[in-house]
């Protein structure tokens, strides 16, 4: 079996706008690969002019919620640093059991990598704006820095919104056939990991073999 990998562009986001970013992200991919019936959702940004959709399921939602939680509180404790979540499909099948172990076996068939670089949140500036000075004050040129790199942001997170886009029409026969299970989606696991730990870069390693050997034990 195939496994696909799909690396996103890399986002500089502050803390403040995590949440969303990752939300809007991860759903836009769960959406694309849904099984069955699912009751589409429109979500508008707060922070951004953009809409995507989910699909409606109140548990993977709470499941994703979850997931973005742990992430930002591994933020928190690395800050500055590098971050990554990998969202990964794959097929259950059981292997043959023996008298004292029962073993699953996962075969991956698509691995999204999300990358997030979360700078620190800036200090709070006056909101106050004076139109009428010739020369912006400090306050007024780091509100206009904000709104430079908010526009720059969100206009990444467009480009990362089609490559999944591109990706998921592109890439459809390594998709195993639809299993006989509940829920909204195909199997699936949502990782976490950081650059200040020092197994990120096993963790990348592990991941490169599993590209070209699928198959993992649990």
């Amino acid at each position: 079996m195939n496994c696909e990998v799909c690396q996103l562009k890399e986002l500089d986001v502050e803390y403040f706008e995590i949440r969303e970013v990752l939300q809007c992200i991860l759903h836009t991919i769960f959406f694309h690969r849904a099984l069955g019936l699912v009751r589409p959702k429109d979500i508008d940004l707060q922070l951004f002019e953009i809409t995507y959709v989910q699909c409606g399921d109140a548990e993977l939602e709470k499941k994703v919620d979850e997931k973005i939680d742990q992430f930002i509180d591994r933020v928190e404790k690395h800050p500055n640093k590098k971050n990554q979540i990998c969202l990964s499909f794959f097929e259950v099948k059981n292997k043959q059991a023996t008298w004292f172990t029962h073993k699953v076996e996962h075969l991956y068939w698509e691995q999204w990598y999300i990358n997030i670089n979360v700078a620190q949140h800036p200090k709070p500036t006056s909101g106050k704006s004076h139109h009428s000075k010739l020369v912006l004050d400090p306050g007024e040129s780091a509100s206009e820095e904000r709104n430079a790199r908010r526009a720059s942001l969100e206009s990444s997170l467009h480009e990362v919104l089609f490559q999944i886009i591109k990706f998921v029409n592109e890439k459809k026969d390594h998709i195993p056939p639809i299993p006989n299970m509940e829920g909204v989606s195909f199997p699936y696991e949502i990782t976490i990991s950081s650059s200040s730990d020092s197994a990120f870069g096993m963790d990348m390693f592990k991941r490169m073999l599993q590209t070209g050997h699928p198959t993992m034990l649990s």
